[in-house]
């Protein structure tokens, strides 16, 4: 599994915010982030399952 600066990252991320953001702005950014790289994490490993697949599994299937 790949290492991530995070603090890097973070500094990264908080470049990218304009000057006059909230900390609002700044934790919804990082949440944001948070979730896609859990996201990937998870494709990466196979956790995932397709529309067709869930919709059958559910019954909701044409």
């Amino acid at each position: 599994m790949e290492t991530v600066n995070v603090k890097e990252e973070a500094r990264r991320l908080i470049d990218k915010l304009p000057e006059n953001c909230t900390w609002d702005d700044l934790m919804y950014a990082i949440y944001i982030r948070q979730g896609v790289e859990a996201g990937l994490a998870d494709v990466k490993s196979g956790r995932i399952r397709t529309v067709e697949e869930v919709r059958r599994k559910v019954g909701l299937s044409t």
